[in-house]
């Protein structure tokens, strides 16, 4: 059970990351790399400021602000600049690692015995126990941290899809999901469409750096390599999520995004939990975004193939 908890935990954590992608990537159709070090970024920031007494939510909103920052900094050099989008996150993910660095002052700060955002929630179950260290799920022994941080995780992560969903039902939403589908349309509107593209990285990053700040307090220290690779993390999410629900609407697209992304953990936990080097763990993930991008292909390919034979029949 404490597997599944935790993989359900990190999964709501990484689905903020996900629904970042999912503006830049699906929405505004915009390859940016620039996650790999945004994410580290939250959580860095989110580590320094309460190894240096900050409140836990000041510290996550703090990073949050410096996420929509470095997505600022990707779309201005895009939209002003006019460097390909790609090299845009490039540069910006490569300054980052040593702008993560400057913020820690060395490669891993830890957060031990520091107050986290799931501190108030992990007092009010402990209250609800009577002081006991574990809370019955199930019929299994969950431990209360464990239970406030996947509750708390909850909460953020509905929220903040709740927030979203709205926002992109807006005319303002309307707008930013158009640009990425009809640039000319949204300039004969009167629209800056270059702004669109900066906010809409901005945003994105915001929520991702907000998942690097949740996952430090959750996993207890920040990493300059933590973001390593968490673009392809995202971008499985998303394909996976795709596949379980499709993309018939904004709520369904933000509901399968978060579906992907725990589904996607629960695979990758169940793979360490079975013996796989920890090592291989980047690779498996490479492999799953491989299945999953060809395995929809394939299984339409065998539906087409099994239609003709039954006509022919």
């Amino acid at each position: 059970m404490n597997l599944v908890i935790g993989a359900f935990t990190i999964g709501l954590i990484l689905s903020l990351l996900s629904l970042g992608m999912l503006i830049s990537f699906r929405m505004i159709r915009f390859t940016d790399i620039t996650v790999d070090g945004s994410l580290t970024l939250g959580a860095a920031i989110t580590a320094v400021l309460i190894a240096a007494g900050w409140s836990p939510l000041l510290a996550t909103m703090v990073a949050f602000v410096a996420g929509m920052l470095a997505g600022s900094v990707t779309g201005l050099l895009y939209t002003r600049f006019k460097i390909q989008e790609i090299l845009s996150g490039i540069l910006v993910m490569t300054a980052l690692y040593s702008v993560n660095l400057r913020i820690m002052g060395r490669s891993n700060v830890p957060l031990l015995d520091t107050a986290t955002v799931s501190l108030p929630l992990q007092h009010l179950l402990s209250q609800m126990t009577d002081g006991e260290r574990y809370i019955l799920l199930f019929g299994w022994q969950v431990p209360v941290v464990d239970m406030a941080a996947f509750l708390s995780s909850l909460l953020l992560c509905a929220v903040f899809a709740w927030m979203l969903s709205r926002f992109l039902q807006t005319h303002f939403g309307t707008v930013l999901r158009a640009t990425g589908n009809n640039v000319q349309m949204v300039r004969a509107q009167g629209v800056n469409n270059n702004m669109m593209v900066v906010f809409s990285l901005a945003l994105s990053n915001g929520l991702v750096a907000l998942s690097g700040a949740l996952l430090a307090q959750y996993q207890g220290f920040a990493d300059v390599q933590m973001g390593i690779g968490m673009m392809v993390w995202g971008l499985a999410s998303i394909i996976i999520g795709e596949a379980l629900v499709g993309k018939s609407g904004i709520g369904i697209a933000i509901a399968g995004t978060i579906f992907g992304t725990i589904l996607f953990r629960l695979l990758i936990a169940i793979a360490l939990r079975w013996g796989l080097n920890p090592n291989d763990l980047k690779l498996v993930t490479a492999l799953f975004v491989f299945l999953a991008l060809v395995a929809p292909r394939w299984f339409k390919f065998v539906h087409v193939k099994i239609n003709k034979k039954s006509k022919h029949a």
